[in-house]
């Protein structure tokens, strides 16, 4: 990883404005899901927006080419032509580029698929996750409002002389009978848009609890399988990077797998739930705050196909 960068909206969504407009008591949000703020985008900025100033930041000092642009999101500018080339264009580069639609699972996939080109082409790879969720709530429902926020992070992978360095172990995973359990319904071929409907237009989690359920089971699995696989054990890992869905679900698989000792690195508190952004964006406030990755890192994700991907990341000192 030889790069990282990120991008917040200006605007910063207190609970207490959340919560007195549902009303909510003082304090329900933080104590459900971990979440003190989020950011919302202005009305004039596109997930573009947010995606090219992260990948600018991560590209700072970079002067040897990048291959491919990989976009991690669900919120695409339009339905059609995919976002990431007009990302890689604005960002001054003449390479591939390419949507990953993972949803919450996107940028470790496309950290996943990244270091497959790397190695295969030896040219540096760009992966940006970014979402803007704020269009894609409903204001007067909790579940979706407290947590969904717009965010961008990129990560910029790099072409490495040592074997030992770089990915180590992945999982990727679907299952396709949970389909419906976190949706958007409306505005592709199954459900088309109509004029004057909105009804579909949004976040759905029918069955919360069950997911919670699910996603704890499902990533407790996958990183023990990455683990395994990179002759790890939970004791050896030292950095944990997962997707920030909510506290108690992170509280729940640290307590599953005995991370008791290894840095957590996550921005739900102050930032929230931006799907593919998460992970990307926390990664690089925890670079940009001064703080390395040497040793092995775990990356945990689940979200909306469903779909799992954990991965074990080596850095260097």
């Amino acid at each position: 990883m030889a790069g990282f960068g990120h991008y917040v909206p200006e605007r910063r969504i207190e609970n207490a404005e959340i919560e007195a407009r549902l009303g909510l008591s003082p304090g329900w949000i933080l104590a459900r899901t971990g979440i003190r703020a989020r950011r919302h985008a202005a009305p004039d900025q596109a997930l573009s927006d947010l995606a090219i100033p992260a990948g600018q930041m991560a590209l700072r000092g970079w002067t040897e080419g990048v291959g491919l642009v990989l976009l991690a999101t669900s919120t695409p500018d339009h339905l059609l032509p995919p976002t990431a080339p007009l990302v890689a264009q604005r960002l001054g580069l003449a390479c591939g580029a390419l949507d990953v639609a993972g949803a919450c699972t996107g940028f470790v996939q496309a950290l996943v698929l990244g270091t497959g080109h790397v190695r295969m082409t030896g040219q540096a790879v760009l992966v940006i996750g970014a979402n803007l969720l704020s269009r894609r709530i409903r204001a007067d429902d909790p579940g979706t409002a407290a947590l969904f926020a717009d965010a961008a992070g990129a990560v910029l992978l790099a072409p490495s002389p040592d074997p030992s360095q770089g990915l180590l172990a992945c999982d990727l995973g679907s299952d396709g009978t949970g389909h419906a359990a976190i949706r958007m319904p409306r505005g592709g071929s199954r459900l088309p848009w109509e004029p004057g409907r909105t009804d579909g237009l949004t976040m759905e989690m029918p069955d919360g609890r069950g997911v919670f359920v699910r996603a704890v089971e499902t990533m407790d699995r996958s990183a023990r399988k990455v683990m395994t696989e990179a002759g790890l054990t939970a004791a050896q890992i030292t950095h944990w990077a997962p997707h920030q869905a909510n506290g108690r679900i992170l509280s729940a698989l640290a307590e599953k797998l005995k991370l008791h000792h290894a840095t957590q690195i996550g921005s739900l508190a102050d930032y929230g739930n931006s799907s593919a952004a998460t992970i990307a964006l926390s990664l690089s406030l925890h670079h940009h705050a001064g703080h390395g990755l040497a040793g092995p890192l775990l990356l945990s994700s689940f979200g909306a196909g469903l779909l799992w991907a954990s991965a074990i990341w080596q850095e260097g000192d």
